[in-house]
């Protein structure tokens, strides 16, 4: 028995990092998953290596930023699975600029990806979700949606705090819909997102000295917890931050 038997999640930003990681964890467990990119190429590569290994899996093209896209990514879940049950919003981007620094079209650029693209990811999930029954939607913050930081990341901590609320939101509108709503908010995490920073020896390791566990995490420790908030095991929890992060956030 996975713990995800017979869920259908569609995820974005599922063609490497932490949502291919989530995918290929997701259908260990037993779930269906929709891969939605921009990076074709290699999310068709995940979806294929999925099913090689005997899972459900299918790439669809996805700009976040796309309303007609998200449409289009719902509808493939329920022809090729027969509903969707779980969508996590896990496509994001980040920079690192001073406030001064940063452009209107800086602004403008990640705050169509990683706000509206969960805002539109929800739009789009919720009816086939309430056509289901119900469902778990799991969005993926960060400790920066929680606390400021002095890493140049003033409008990605914008985004990231959004998403929180806006989380909270859903939850609260959908919970008599059986349509759960929770947020992810991961430390730094090994993936290309902080390759800028891990290049940089020196600040790296003054970075992993603030660390309470000394080190970064990994996709799969974030994954384990997607997992628990996409499966029944959560069914009490909805509007709550699930916080990943090695201590960060404690000091």
């Amino acid at each position: 028995m996975g713990r995800l038997d017979g869920k259908v999640a569609l995820i974005s930003g599922g063609a490497r990092g932490q949502g291919a990681v989530e995918g290929r964890m997701f259908s260990r467990e037993g779930a269906a998953v929709v891969l939605g990119d921009v990076l074709d190429d290699e999310g068709k590569k995940v979806a294929l290596e999925i099913t090689a290994n005997g899972g459900k899996a299918t790439y669809v093209h996805l700009n976040v930023t796309s309303e007609a896209d998200w449409r289009a990514a719902v509808a493939t879940a329920v022809q090729a699975y027969g509903k969707l049950t779980v969508l996590v919003n896990n496509a994001g981007i980040l920079f690192r600029k001073p406030i001064e620094e940063t452009s209107e079209a800086d602004w403008d650029r990640i705050m169509a990806v990683n706000v509206k693209g969960v805002f539109l990811g929800t739009k789009a999930a919720l009816p086939a979700m309430r056509q289901a029954g119900g469902g778990s939607i799991i969005n993926i913050s960060s400790v920066a949606g929680l606390v400021g930081s002095p890493q140049n990341t003033a409008a990605y901590t914008a985004t990231k705090g959004a998403v929180r609320l806006f989380t909270k939101s859903t939850a609260i509108q959908h919970a008599k819909e059986n349509i759960r709503c929770n947020s992810v908010h991961p430390g730094p995490i090994a993936t290309d997102m902080i390759k800028d920073s891990l290049e940089n020896k020196t600040q790296w390791e003054q970075r992993l000295r603030r660390l309470p566990m000394g080190r970064v995490g990994t996709p799969e420790e974030v994954a384990y917890g997607v997992i628990y908030l996409a499966s029944d095991e959560s069914s009490y929890m909805t509007g709550s931050e699930l916080v990943i992060d090695g201590g960060t956030t404690a000091e």
